[in-house]
């Protein structure tokens, strides 16, 4: 018999194929610092987007994926390069003249315009964690500012100045020649202004394990320790693979580019590279990619004022490395799919279990749907409702399955709180509704009929053939026309739901009613 850790070794889903890779990193000797160590990173120039979650969700299911095919112990870090220099204010947060004021300081020196927090890099942080313990994710969390100033990368910082000249042949190899002219890879923190310095150093002392520079005619020596000094950022990539002996580390497809160079000076500074896994960028809805300082695309926040946090992490598994356009557009689709994965899980086989995205989200330990009736259906269910409220919509749902309550199906009744929302921001204004031609007339008279006539259970199955054999009597062809008319003339909508569903949800007179409306012109009216 097959065990589900046999069946993870030799599971083609994207988690375990990752999984396995790092594994190999041991095959000889288990890890001298005893446990294998996930890494994302974050940089809280703004707020924490969709993108960042996505990081986490998908290091996370790697993580799931590897402690059950090993026993060796894990750990994940969410790593906050906070002592980045603000190098331009984000459009999306308040006081932008303030913030404007206060460039080139470390983000956890600048003051937060939203006044609840230390620095605007201290607000940054903390959203992102509400965000992650949202979804319940087991990570820590370390702060780079910490980090410097504790002494905790010292060892790595005397390293890469032992290391100068390596690390930057490295680096200039990598960059125009105007910027050759004055790059270095440890950036000074200002003794004066407590600024970011962009500036070129005169000396690297390795001994000494200090630098000196220039600032406003004069010269300056700081010791690279105690956090007078932060590396580039694409140094700090490599430094902090070293320092920390990462393992994994996955990021979006604008760095692969950065790979070797990452991978280079991890290797100069005594450390081994982490597996990596680059993925593709998330867009928003004109195909830009998603941005902190724009604060374009969907927020965390936003997708669940709409939909639960699984439907997110289930839209996160979906296909790592191919980009993906993050609107509002996209939610009742991946939340009605999460579900008939939900659905489908108890009868699959353990290698069927391992490659259903939804192991992968509940980390095995997967709960059943109670969504008896889809979301997509819920939202055609208020648009023809009317303003019933969620109370409303339970009379609807309970005549169609009359064993549901809130109390019984609470998954189902924050769905029907999720689709007056999302109904009333995106469905309601875009409905356009249009009058029948005198085909579609003819059809829908047709329907209106036999459904007046009909006295066979109320079933869906048996509605949607009832639906079918009405189409084909009037000869639609292809059959889509026929359903595309209905959902534009009695719904306002260019899409719907399967139509004998809807009507089995929403009930047989209602729907008759709803017809002759249409057809008597108040609903285009």
């Amino acid at each position: 018999m097959t065990t589900l850790r046999d069946a993870a070794i030799q599971s083609k889903a994207w988690p375990f194929e990752e999984a396995r890779r790092v594994l190999k990193r041991y095959e000889k000797a288990p890890p001298e610092k005893g446990y294998v160590l996930f890494e994302t990173g974050y940089g809280p120039s703004g707020l924490p987007h969709i993108g960042t979650f996505g990081e986490v969700a998908r290091t996370t299911m790697i993580r799931r994926a590897f402690q059950l095919i090993s026993d060796i112990p894990t750990r994940l870090i969410c790593f906050s390069d906070d002592m980045d220099g603000m190098r331009k204010v984000p459009e999306n947060v308040p006081n932008q003249e303030m913030l404007h004021a206060h460039l080139q300081l470390p983000l956890t020196a600048v003051p937060d315009p939203f006044g609840t927090h230390d620095s605007f890099g201290g607000h940054n942080n903390a959203m992102l964690r509400r965000f992650l313990d949202t979804f319940g994710f087991d990570y820590e969390f370390v702060s780079a500012t910490e980090y410097y100033k504790s002494g905790q990368f010292d060892a790595v910082l005397l390293r890469a100045a032992e290391k100068y000249d390596e690390i930057m042949a490295v680096m200039l190899a990598s960059l125009r020649e105007e910027r050759q002219q004055t790059y270095s890879c440890f950036l000074p923190i200002s003794p004066k202004t407590g600024r970011v310095l962009y500036v070129p150093i005169k000396n690297v002392d390795a001994k000494a394990g200090t630098i000196t520079f220039d600032e406003d005619g004069e010269e300056v020596t700081l010791p690279v320790t105690g956090g007078n000094v932060k590396l580039q950022w694409k140094p700090d990539f490599g430094a902090r693979w070293a320092a920390l002996d990462v393992d994994f580390e996955m990021y979006g497809k604008d760095h692969s580019t950065n790979t070797p160079i990452y991978d280079g000076i991890c290797k100069i500074l005594g450390g081994r590279p982490p597996e990596h896994f680059t993925y593709e960028l998330f867009l928003d809805q004109h195909g830009q990619k998603i941005s902190k300082s724009k604060g374009n695309g969907l927020s965390i926040d936003e997708w669940l004022t709409y939909a639960s946090t699984e439907s997110l992490s289930y839209f996160m598994y979906q296909k790592p490395k191919t980009a993906k356009r993050m609107y509002f557009d996209v939610i009742p689709k991946a939340v009605d799919e999460y579900h008939q994965q939900l659905r489908a899980y108890p009868d699959q086989s353990p290698e069927q279990q391992l490659a259903n995205p939804v192991w992968h989200i509940h980390g095995g330990d997967v709960p059943a749907s109670d969504m008896v009736v889809p979301f997509q259906m819920l939202l055609n269910l208020t648009s023809v409702a009317g303003e019933t409220g969620k109370d409303g919509l339970w009379g609807f749902i309970q005549r169609y399955a009359p064993d549901a309550s809130p109390e019984t199906h609470p998954g189902l009744d924050a769905a029907a709180g999720f689709a007056l929302r999302y109904y009333a921001d995106f469905v309601a204004p875009a409905r356009e509704f249009r009058a029948p031609t005198d085909k579609e007339r003819a059809a829908m008279e047709d329907l209106e009929a036999r459904l007046a006539a009909w006295d066979e259970p109320v079933e869906a199955e048996a509605l949607q053939t009832m639906v079918f054999a009405v189409g084909k009597d009037h000869s639609f062809e292809p059959l889509r026309d026929w359903f595309g008319a209905l959902y534009q003339v009695l719904l306002g909508a260019d899409q719907g739901p399967r139509f004998g569903g809807f009507v089995a949800l929403y009930g047989v007179d209602e729907t008759r009613d709803l017809i002759r409306r249409a057809l008597a012109g108040e609903m285009a009216a």
